[in-house]
């Protein structure tokens, strides 16, 4: 069953419980996610199974889109709702007084390329740990900040209020995010705060895109199991094809899809752009490789072979 399944995570589940999850139905072990999300966020989990987990270096850099709810009030020492609240500071202003127009300046100023230091409760790996195994014993590493790229950073209106007072004295700013990998939505909630001089944290996530995958085309876990039940689960995966529909595509004879098959370049017209990744299809459509274009030699280089 090579393909790719579009989970809709639920929360309290980890991305590595869906995989879990996802090899017990298809009775496999070769299943892998293409982006990390945090146990109690949801959304779009791309799944990739057998052989289309070779396809995983061409979709794990895409960008992300997100609805979130970012809390102002109180910032957390995971900077998400899961965290303990730290302490505020006295002469930080009431979350309810912030003004419309001060926030969204606070927001405009968080687009673009900015510079992100990960935050010490997340999955990215120091010597060989991840950082929130080190966090959880207390200790604290020193980050790099890394360039990501936030394409959109806007408040939404949720029932025509801009803000929603909670009894706390908190307020709930609804958001959409669409970023790049790499990008934690968890620090854009911080670093909001921090240009409001007002602690925040994040207290929602939805995942609503991944690369070209929609929420539409997710399925729930439930969902899947009924059709791995019915021996039907092929009905929600993606082709290899699919998977990777956004790239220019080549069309192989008999001898050419032997040829690629076997490591071996194969001669094309020069319609591709010089190192452009390119679909290798045999006749009936189905994905044989992902081939590199070299605009010297006119021809198609095999990178990731499928085919045996």
């Amino acid at each position: 069953m090579d393909g790719a399944l579009i989970v809709d995570k639920p929360a309290g589940m980890t991305s590595h419980d869906v995989v879990a999850s996802v090899r017990k139905l298809a009775g496999t072990r070769r299943v892998g996610h293409t982006g990390t999300l945090d146990p109690f966020a949801t959304g779009v989990l791309v799944v990739l199974v057998d052989k289309a987990t070779r396809l995983m270096q061409f979709l794990s850099a895409s960008e992300k889109e997100y609805d979130a709810v970012i809390r102002l009030g109180y910032a957390t020492d995971t900077g998400d709702i899961t965290g303990r609240p730290l302490p505020t500071n006295a002469t930080a202003p009431a979350a309810e007084r912030l003004a419309k127009q001060e926030i969204e300046a606070a927001i405009a100023s968080l687009r673009g390329e900015i510079e992100q230091v990960p935050p010490m409760y997340s999955a990215k790996k120091f010597q060989g740990r991840k950082l929130y195994e080190l966090a959880r014993r207390g200790q604290q590493i020193e980050r790099q900040a890394a360039l990501v790229k936030v394409r959109a950073f806007e408040a939404m209106e949720k029932g025509g209020v801009f803000t929603k007072l909670n009894d706390d004295g908190t307020c709930d700013l609804t958001v959409r995010v669409v970023c790049s990998a790499g990008t934690y939505v968890r620090t854009l909630a911080e670093d909001l705060g921090k240009r409001l001089g007002i602690g925040a944290h994040l207290a929602e996530l939805r995942r609503t895109c991944a690369g070209h995958f929609k929420m539409e085309q997710a399925n729930s876990l439930s969902r899947l199991r009924d059709l791995a039940a019915a021996h039907s689960l092929n009905e929600a995966v993606i082709s290899p094809d699919q998977i990777l529909s956004y790239l220019p595509a080549l069309n192989l004879g008999d001898d050419e899809v032997r040829r690629i098959s076997n490591g071996i370049d194969v001669q094309c017209e020069p319609k591709f752009e010089n190192q452009e990744h390119v679909r290798l299809r045999d006749e009936s459509g189905r994905l044989i490789a992902v081939g590199v274009y070299d605009e010297r030699k006119c021809a198609v280089h095999p990178k990731v072979v499928l085919s045996n």
